[in-house]
């Protein structure tokens, strides 16, 4: 995601991951929040059911004590995998993308995650 208007550099290419063994919400990426940084942008979200059973996930983002939902009891089929994103989701300094699952141990989480900056930071490898 290029933004012309402000100078913007690829920080950091990682992914976050979760096995999410009960039903708590569980924090699965933390944006940045350091003034360096201008956004991260999540280009993917897979959902893994590899239980033979159905569920469902519910996919939120916090920013401070606001909670904003993405996806509400989102079904995931028995040993299936559902890609959430259509397009990508950009992230806010500090945000928070948290998941929850419906039933334990039956899901698994992975995020692709760019993390943008406004300065080149040539120690990065990128």
């Amino acid at each position: 995601m290029l933004i012309t208007s402000i100078p913007q550099y690829i920080q950091n290419i990682t992914n976050a991951k979760a096995d999410l063994t009960g039903t708590g919400v569980v924090t699965l990426y933390t944006a940045p929040s350091g003034a360096e940084f201008n956004a991260t942008v999540i280009s993917s979200i897979l959902v893994s059911e590899d239980s033979g059973n159905a569920d469902t996930i519910t996919v939120t983002i916090t920013n401070g004590s606001t909670v904003f939902s993405l996806f509400k009891v989102k079904a995931v089929g028995a040993n299936g995998t559902v890609e959430l994103l259509t397009r990508d989701l950009v992230l806010q300094g500090g945000e928070i993308l948290k998941v929850t699952a419906a039933t334990g141990n039956r899901l698994h989480v992975v995020a692709s995650i760019q993390e943008f900056a406004q300065n080149r930071n040539t120690t990065s490898g990128i």
